[in-house]
């Protein structure tokens, strides 16, 4: 099949919100793309031809390549990921895409994704906000017994399907808000529903919270696409328990002590 690609090329990091200053999009065309190519591996075609004919190779983001890393994420005529519903870009494949098809890939662009590179962004945000309460660390003991510690099957399906994040960074790029609550309470979830995850859980609703503000990232308006680009297909319910864990928690803060200044007067 043939294809023709417009690609966003940029040579160096962004360095203003403006992204049309730093780059531009080129157009390629290939033929003898087979159907049964994953698009990461029609890119790797694309890449061979390149280098070959002297150009630089198009830089994208893959690692595992089989949909749990995270680590690919290329927006697809429009749609993180592209077309195909709860897929990664790195389980997309060409049958998915008619014979000479024109197809648009831009980088996941959000103020808190800055570009690097052509299709690669810089998703250290998330990182930080992980780094800020997502995850247990009180001790727990030694490893127990599968069924040690009973878990309620609904509470365990619950936690297990915001588990399957990996924080590919889809949700932000679709939504206009570059929201990261799709992510941030799909985290929040994991832990709220598991016996391990209560003793941080105020701490964890306010810090991760104030991180995911911290880095510049938008508000969710409900219109849900973030949930209909997510590849593990994460439901917006998780960002109804983000919220109100956090007025929870806030609610439950200690207000801060005042002291008196100056004499009984």
């Amino acid at each position: 099949m043939k294809v023709k690609l417009h690609i966003w090329r940029q040579s160096k990091a962004s360095t203003a919100q403006n992204f049309a200053q730093d780059g531009k999009m080129v157009v390629y065309e290939l033929d003898n793309v087979s159907k049964d190519m994953s698009f990461l591996e029609m890119l790797d075609f694309l890449n061979d031809k390149l280098t070959r004919e002297g150009e630089l190779p198009v830089a994208f983001d893959h690692d595992c390549r089989e949909g749990v890393c995270g680590s690919c994420g290329i927006v697809i005529d429009g749609i993180p990921h592209g077309p195909q519903r709860g897929t990664t870009t790195c389980q997309l494949h060409m049958r998915s895409f008619k014979d000479g098809a024109e197809i648009y890939l831009e980088p996941m662009r959000a103020k808190a994704f800055p570009v690097l590179k052509d299709l690669v962004v810089n998703r250290s945000a998330f990182d930080r906000v992980v780094q800020a309460g997502a995850f247990i660390s009180v001790s727990t003991g030694a490893p127990k017994d599968a069924n040690a510690i009973l878990v309620a099957k609904d509470a365990a399906e619950k936690a297990f399907d915001a588990a399957t994040c990996i924080g590919c960074g889809a949700c932000v790029a679709a939504c206009k808000n570059a929201s990261a609550m799709l992510f941030v309470g799909a985290k929040v979830s994991h832990f709220l529903h598991l016996p391990q995850g209560q003793p941080e859980r105020d701490r964890r609703a306010r810090n991760l919270v104030t991180a995911m503000d911290k880095e510049g990232f938008g508000n969710c308006t409900n219109q849900n696409e973030c949930e209909a680009v997510c590849p593990k297909e994460i439901s917006v319910r998780v960002i109804a328990e983000m919220n109100r864990e956090f007025v929870r928690a806030k609610l439950r803060e200690e207000p801060p002590s005042h002291k008196r200044v100056g004499g009984d007067g």
